[in-house]
């Protein structure tokens, strides 16, 4: 028969696999979308949860989307955004630490007790995704029994939020540098294609700039697509 021990030091071993898949994953070259659906299956894993879900604020809107969750449930899937100051899980971005409920279909300030019902969920607990003293988002937990969530359970789920958040933030941070990229080169094409215009017509630097635009406007195509034109009809006539 199983000890009191040896469950917490079993769920213990369990909380630091959980940890190293989601930093392993990290780390690979799975796509966010594969991290953020691997993270909440093996958190509802490990958590036993009914529903887990991970949902990213939108800081201009103030609220909060369902990003990835391993439920089934169309109507829980579905769930439009919930206003971070009318949420359970927007208390937690709010005061940058986890909230329990013990049962939502009872709690007030739930969203949507309806859902829960039909879904048979209980008790919850949103865990905030942190990058330094920033919360990006909320890491949810529902289980279809009530529960008392443990420090230790607590703590194990602010690591996977954590985790799940420096995934987020680098996959920004390399879309952001892509784009910075792609925009150097842009300029560099349309300084070209200006140049080439300004010779073959007589035109000045804005002039050949706002034909360029004109262009891209008129044709409904980019302005690195007209300046690579503009490019690769002078090396055809060179």
């Amino acid at each position: 028969m199983e000890t009191q021990e040896s469950s917490k030091l079993k769920k213990a071993q369990q909380s630091f696999a959980l940890l190293y898949e989601v930093s392993r994953a990290i780390v690979s070259n799975r796509y966010l979308e594969e991290i953020l659906s691997l993270v909440v299956v093996l958190t509802a894993d490990l958590m036993d949860s009914k529903i887990c879900s991970l949902m990213l604020l939108d800081e201009e809107k103030q609220e909060l989307v369902i990003k990835a969750t391993q439920s089934l449930s169309e109507a829980y899937r579905s769930k439009p955004p919930v206003k971070v100051g009318e949420s359970v899980s927007g208390r937690a971005v709010q005061k940058k630490q986890a909230i329990t409920v013990l049962d939502v279909t009872k709690e007030e300030g739930y969203r949507y007790p309806e859902i829960a019902k039909t879904e048979g969920l209980h008790s919850m607990v949103a865990v905030p995704m942190m990058i330094k003293n920033r919360v990006i988002g909320v890491l949810n937990c529902y289980t279809a029994q009530e529960h008392e969530f443990t420090a230790d359970e607590i703590q194990m789920l602010g690591g996977v939020a954590n985790q799940a958040a420096v995934a987020i933030e680098n996959t920004k941070l390399l879309a952001d540098k892509v784009q910075a990229v792609d925009d150097l080169e842009t300029r560099k094409k349309v300084e070209r294609a200006k140049t080439i215009l300004m010779k073959r017509q007589n035109l000045s630097e804005g002039d050949a700039y706002r034909m360029l635009q004109k262009q891209s406007m008129d044709k409904r195509r980019s302005l690195k697509d007209i300046a690579d034109a503009v490019i690769l009809s002078q090396e055809m006539a060179s």
